[in-house]
């Protein structure tokens, strides 16, 4: 579950970060691609450490 929790925020970062490049129409999503990928971080290192 969490796995699929961490890649469905990588690809919504992704999509944020260069998806105003690849589809013109796509909406600007400014500072919460960041937030994204910092939440995919935590999640990861958690569950590395098995704390998750």
């Amino acid at each position: 579950m969490l796995w699929t929790i961490v890649i469905i925020l990588l690809i919504l970062w992704l999509l944020g970060a260069f998806g105003g490049r690849v589809f013109s129409g796509f909406p600007k999503t400014g500072n919460w691609v960041h937030v994204l990928i910092v939440i995919v971080v935590i999640l990861v290192l958690l569950n590395l450490l098995g704390l998750i």
